[in-house]
């Protein structure tokens, strides 16, 4: 199966490296992407929103043949959302991390400082301490290293999803800053974080306790959870 890997802010392709083994392991084809406007710090990012993201992912969808299976780090969720609405019947499962599918109208964060119409790594600070857990020193100075600005858009514009095909697509949430048991309770009280997942025809919930950068704190059993959940589409 061919695995479709999109991150979340401030993170390109190149942030899935150390997941990728584990799931070409396994026998799968890891594509991690990265999307329009995270090439470089120098790119221009002017101009690009949450639909250039979407659309660059389901141009990918496209050149591809038989079905994949889409994963969505954090901000991600919005944009393989997208591309699930977009394309139904070629994604065989979508795989969310630390995230969940996004409705629309939905938008990643509007909070972050934006700079010149791009949104830089902030301080530790503005993140909880469950998002930071298992990313230690060396951890951080890595991330740091690695990240480039998200345009602003891409963070702010409302996602427009419209097609109800959508809801047919097996989902597996990878829980990991926020346990299932958070997750299930606030699905049964119709909080509209998970009001999307709750209309999903088959989903799963799966813990893997860490902060909300698995993919840099836990990446060998995140590549073994992503594995699990496609040998189970």
């Amino acid at each position: 199966m061919r695995i479709i890997l999109v991150p979340g802010l401030w993170l390109d392709g190149s942030s899935w490296a150390d997941v990728v083994p584990g799931i070409e392991a396994a026998g799968h084809v890891a594509e991690p992407v990265t999307p329009p406007g995270m090439e470089s710090l120098d790119a221009d990012r002017s101009g690009i929103g949450l639909q250039d993201h979407v659309d660059a992912l389901v141009a990918r969808v496209d050149a591809t043949d038989g079905p994949v299976v889409l994963v969505g780090h954090s901000g991600g969720a919005s944009v393989i959302s997208g591309a699930a609405d977009a394309r139904p019947g070629r994604v065989a499962r979508a795989v969310y991390v630390d995230a969940g599918p996004a409705g629309d109208g939905t938008i990643v964060n509007d909070e972050f400082p934006a700079e010149n119409g791009e949104i830089p790594l902030p301080d530790w600070g503005a993140f909880e301490d469950s998002d930071l857990d298992g990313l230690d020193d060396a951890l951080r100075a890595k991330f740091r290293a690695i990240a480039v600005p998200s345009p602003e858009r891409a963070a702010t514009d409302p996602l427009h999803v419209h097609d109800e095909r959508r809801y047919d697509v097996p989902t597996t949430v990878i829980a990991t800053s926020l346990p299932s048991a958070t997750l299930q309770e606030l699905m049964a009280g119709g909080h509209p974080y998970v009001r999307e997942l709750s209309r999903m025809k088959d989903y799963e919930i799966v813990d893997l306790p860490t902060g909300h950068w698995p993919q840099l704190t836990r990446p060998a059993d995140l590549a073994a959870a992503i594995v699990a959940a496609v040998d189970r589409t």
